[in-house]
């Protein structure tokens, strides 16, 4: 018996040797299934804005306490006016240096997407408007063109060599802008464009470039927007003596 049992081990059988090759192949097959769940369940839980903990929570805005985004309205007292936004209905006044005006649904003219992680804006452009370079600190934006020809574009990081992607946008066409990237639009047509923009935040902030480094309150240093942008002390004096409009 002693000896069946040797000659056992050092034969052993098909199956004993094709099970855990089988139990590896399953394994591998599945692992991209994992990887992927696993990639979704870190970016929900690393989610800009936080999950919300109820169904709603209508903003309210405490005089007495400044916390990290608002407080929420007694859900009894809530009603389907807090759902509703009206802002859009009615065209932004494009009559301004920059020939456009962005009419932002966020949270504080919204109050009903508190929580919600989402906002939109309406943008309207005079023929050769422009929504100059800007960011959008905690949110990506994707925007659609609903009337006109828009020129579109935003850059990257130092870290991608600030590549450049660029796009001409018509009547339905859609561009994403990803989050914190500088980006523009402008409206390459002859007749007034519309676009309407979703963002992924109910707070996205927005960064004007031009007047964030040439009109801030105190200005910078001249010392520091010379060597940065290597011109002459002159140049920066005149463009932090311009006024830069915010629309």
């Amino acid at each position: 018996m002693q000896d069946i049992s040797l000659l056992s081990q050092a034969n052993p059988r098909r199956e004993d040797i094709e099970a855990p090759a089988l139990r590896c192949a399953t394994t591998m097959k599945f692992l991209p299934i994992s990887l992927l769940i696993l990639a979704l369940a870190t970016a929900t839980a690393f989610a800009y804005d936080p999950s919300p903990l109820q169904d709603f929570c209508v903003a309210i805005n405490d005089p007495k306490v400044f916390v990290n985004g608002k407080f929420c309205k007694d859900p009894k007292q809530v009603t389907a006016e807090d759902f509703l936004f009206k802002g859009f209905r009615y065209p932004g006044n494009t009559a301004n240096p920059l020939g456009s005006k962005v009419t932002p649904a966020f949270v504080d003219q919204f109050p009903g997407i508190n929580t919600l992680g989402i906002s939109m804006a309406r943008i309207d452009f005079a023929p050769g408007g422009l929504n100059p370079p800007h960011t959008h600190p905690r949110g990506t934006e994707i925007l659609v063109v609903a009337e006109g020809t828009l020129l579109v574009g935003f850059v990257t990081s130092n870290q991608l060599n600030n590549t450049f992607f660029t796009k001409v946008l018509y009547k339905g066409d859609v561009f994403v802008f990803p989050i914190g990237l500088i980006h523009f639009q402008l409206n390459i047509g002859k007749t007034p464009a519309l676009a309407f923009a979703a963002l992924s935040s109910q707070n996205p902030g927005v960064i004007t470039i031009a007047n964030a480094v040439f009109g801030s309150k105190p200005p910078i240093s001249a010392d520091v927007l010379t060597k940065a942008f290597q011109v002459d002390k002159k140049v920066v004096d005149y463009l932090q003596a311009q006024f830069w409009y915010d629309n």
